[in-house]
């Protein structure tokens, strides 16, 4: 399903040529419609109609109201069961764009091609779909796989340095959880760019796609790839909210550091694992400035997150650099002992 494309994207024509498709609908936002649209289309072999839908760029755009415009025009478009939606671009667009194809006229087929690192190695794999629901991150949504996923690694030319950092974190927890030697791997890249980081793209697909294929409706193991997300999603969602929003991956970094010490504090790793962990992360993520959130509103968050049952915070949390164990639930005592860790780390 997961396929890497070569220079003359030969392997998407043939998937275009042996489908009857009746029509192809490319979602892009205005980023992918200037970098990476033109490279598709001057590549793309099909006589089939198809349509540009563009959106614009940002987790802000990840909500209902896009996905109703969008709705609106497939249909004024009549776009029928057989058509196609191509999904090209980083998260909002993959997730955006599956979550809009699985529910219209329930359910038309979809590709993703993403075009970011974080999209190639986490977000277009593993049939989530979803929107923001206010402010809290991908609250409504659908499993539904793409019919394929096609990685073009020449993508990763077009992105800003701070995009491809985003993306290092979601591989670098791969490595945490289930991964001990693609982790230390990982920290040896001294330089995070294109070129350094593309060999290691491959295997943190497999990770992320072998977790998947074990537990597709997320009922256990799947949980595992939470790590990280549940303080990261709510300070994510603070951001979002102060209108100074910060990308993914570095609210995944953060998360990591918060509940990597959390792991400690509830004696699931020891100190020395949890200060490796915390100072190989330092080395490739600026800190980000709390000062502003109340920690009742990061903890009404964290009360909200949908990966919780019984009004209890689920955690998935490190049993070693390599392994993980998810519904795990912790006092709020060492919750707040890990955001203040996180806060005393910052004043270094």
């Amino acid at each position: 399903m997961i396929t890497i494309l070569d220079e003359s994207f030969s392997q998407l024509n043939q998937f275009m040529t042996e489908k009857s498709f009746s029509k192809v609908f490319i979602l892009v936002d205005e980023n992918t419609h200037e970098y990476c649209l033109p490279l598709l289309l001057g590549n793309l072999e099909t006589d089939l109609a198809f349509e540009i839908l563009e959106i614009e760029a940002g987790e802000e755009m990840k909500n209902i109201q896009t996905a109703n415009q969008l709705w609106e025009i497939l249909t004024e478009m009549q776009a029928d069961r057989k058509a196609l939606i191509i999904n090209l671009g980083g998260g909002v667009i993959t997730d955006m764009g599956g979550f809009v194809a699985s529910t219209y006229k329930r359910g038309i087929q979809f590709i993703n091609i993403p075009t970011t690192l974080l999209s190639m190695c986490d977000a277009s794999i593993g049939g989530k779909t979803g929107i923001d629901l206010m402010h809290y991150k991908n609250m409504v949504g659908t499993f539904s796989f793409p019919e394929q996923i096609y990685v073009y690694p020449r993508f990763l030319d077009t992105l800003p340095a701070k995009e491809v950092k985003s993306g290092f974190a979601e591989m670098l927890k791969h490595g945490l959880i289930a991964d001990k030697k693609h982790w230390e791997d990982l920290i040896q890249l001294q330089h995070l760019d294109p070129v350094g980081i593309e060999p290691f793209i491959p295997q943190s697909m497999e990770i992320k796609q072998e977790v998947v294929n074990a537990d597709f409706h997320e009922k256990n193991v799947r949980k595992t790839l939470n790590f990280g997300h549940t303080i990261g999603h709510a300070i994510e969602s603070l951001c979002l909210q102060s209108e100074n929003p910060i990308l993914h991956g570095e609210a995944v970094a953060l998360g990591m550091i918060c509940e990597s010490h959390l792991s400690y504090l509830e004696g699931l790793i020891s100190k020395e694992d949890s200060d490796l962990i915390i100072e190989n992360i330092q080395i490739y993520f600026s800190f980000i400035d709390l000062g502003d959130f109340k920690d009742e509103d990061i903890f009404s968050l964290l009360l909200n997150d949908k990966k919780n049952s019984d009004a209890k915070i689920n955690f998935s949390l490190l049993s070693g650099i390599g392994s993980c164990v998810f519904d795990h639930q912790c006092s709020t005592e060492n919750i707040q002992k890990s955001i203040n860790f996180y806060k005393k780390l910052s004043e270094f």
